[in-house]
């Protein structure tokens, strides 16, 4: 340590160029990176082993059979009620289903649908994205129930704002004895925040526009100041700012991606020959293995649609609506528009292309993949990753608020929304893809694994609610 401080003091005062400080700076920066590496990897090889992915798969294969299938049979059902409500439920919420659907799919849409979706086929091949839908599908059960027990044992807190989510279907559900569960996803919850909704997104917004000539401290600035304009006005501007901005640019990418597929339509069939060939052959592109493609899949589908995550029951919970099972139906269609429309689109626009095979990775190749499909079209994917990254910015932001209120009480929330644009600061300036994204895959993990079990242990609860329901209603 003396020999490093001696050596910057005489780079310092007897060196005519001070850039070269930057040297130890970015040793130090790697150090860091390397430090965090080594505590996260143990860590996230145990929660993102088999026992979660097998718990997941059992949540999903749980509510799907014990509902026989009724998630997939209602889907009509459900845009029925994404526009429907009255007057008289407004006491019940304060934002509409509809409003509710776009601040969930505001924090779900996002790099992980661009960069996560490209990041599954570079690491586990095409077949991953097989496995991310099979999850999607199951996971459409998972999120109807998820939102019906948020709706069923939200609670109103001292200010009169509806709250809910697992940390409150647990205490509430479970009872007091479950109340350390629900302490500890709202702990996991918090932090998860911080990384999968705030500094993943941030950093793939900085680097991308980068890539296009923005400075990573302009990004910083302007996206920083967004944000605090926004989540300073609480639910209901974010909720406002998610329904005009989500749908738009969800249909602007949705239409690009079939502009590209159908420049390629040729190439479609062989896409999905190659993606379920690869799904069952094991045949991946980095480890050569059939764990790692179903992992991948899985991982990033929940990464995507956050099914099972238990972050988009807290948006629902606040939803104007008179029973629970109405705004489950309507909560569902996340997980469809999120996994099986989207992230399928890019999926592919990657495969279709041949960009798969480029080598690149995360963003890097959604862009090559739209310039390969169509001339200059990779600015799409840019405006993608800025929209879609700063609205899961904003989704996420109420999600880990509701979090912290349940720790720490309402006098928490206006910290929590300085120390949140902060962390949008710092993120869009520093940081590494690997490390970013493996601390994101950890706290994910972490996050989903208390609201697995209430899952379990509340469905019958959620049976029950949904054999009452008249769906002709």
């Amino acid at each position: 340590m003396r020999i490093f401080c001696r050596e910057i003091l005489i780079k310092v005062f007897f060196s005519q160029s001070f850039p070269a400080v930057t040297l130890p700076v970015a040793a130090i920066s790697s150090d860091v990176e390397k430090f965090i590496e080594s505590i996260n990897s143990p860590i996230n090889s145990f929660v993102w082993g088999w026992p979660t992915v097998i718990l997941i798969a059992i949540t999903g294969f749980l509510y799907m059979f014990g509902l026989r299938f009724m998630p997939l049979r209602r889907i009509p059902y459900g845009l029925q009620m994404l526009f429907q409500g009255s007057s008289s439920e407004l006491s019940h919420g304060q934002i509409s289903p509809f409003q509710a659907l776009m601040t969930s799919l505001s924090a779900t849409i996002g790099t992980g649908n661009i960069a996560g979706v490209a990041v599954a086929i570079a690491i586990g091949g095409p077949g991953a994205v097989f496995w991310m839908w099979l999850i999607a599908i199951f996971g459409i059960a998972t999120k109807y129930s998820e939102a019906v027990l948020a709706v069923h044992f939200r609670e109103f807190d001292s200010l009169g704002n509806p709250v809910g989510g697992p940390m409150y279907y647990i205490k509430n559900g479970l009872g007091q004895r479950w109340k350390w569960l629900g302490g500890l996803f709202a702990l996991f919850g918090m932090l998860a925040g911080f990384g999968i909704g705030n500094g993943v997104q941030c950093f793939e917004v900085s680097r991308t526009l980068e890539n296009v000539g923005v400075p990573k401290l302009f990004t910083a600035v302007v996206l920083g100041s967004l944000v605090f304009v926004v989540i300073i006005g609480g639910i209901k501007r974010i909720a406002n700012a998610a329904s005009a901005i989500v749908p738009a640019m969800a249909f602007l990418y949705i239409a690009a991606c079939l502009l590209i597929i159908l420049n390629n339509i040729s190439s479609v069939p062989n896409a999905f020959s190659t993606i379920f060939s690869n799904a069952f052959t094991g045949k991946a592109a980095t480890s050569g293995t059939f764990a790692q493609v179903i992992l991948m899949g899985f991982k990033r589908g929940i990464f995507s649609n956050e099914a099972g995550l238990g972050s988009a029951p807290i948006a629902h919970a606040s939803s104007a609506t008179n029973h629970p099972v109405k705004q489950g139906t309507v909560a569902m269609l996340g997980t469809f528009i999120d996994t099986i429309v989207i992230c399928t689109m890019t999926a592919l626009v990657i495969i279709t292309t041949g960009a798969y095979e480029t080598g690149l990775s995360g963003s890097d190749l959604s862009i090559a993949a739209f310039n390969t499909g169509l001339n200059g079209s990779g600015w799409v994917v840019t405006a993608g990753l800025v929209v879609f990254g700063f609205t899961t910015v904003l989704g996420w932001s109420l999600y880990g608020e509701r979090c912290t209120e349940f720790l720490f009480g309402v006098k928490s929330i206006v910290p929590f929304r300085f120390v949140w644009v902060a962390v949008v600061v710092i993120a869009s300036i520093a940081g590494d893809r690997e490390v970013v994204w493996s601390v994101a895959d950890t706290l994910n993990g972490l996050m989903a694994l208390p609201n697995l079990v209430a899952l379990i242990l509340l469905s019958g609860t959620v049976f029950r609610l949904s054999r009452q329901y008249r769906f002709n209603s």
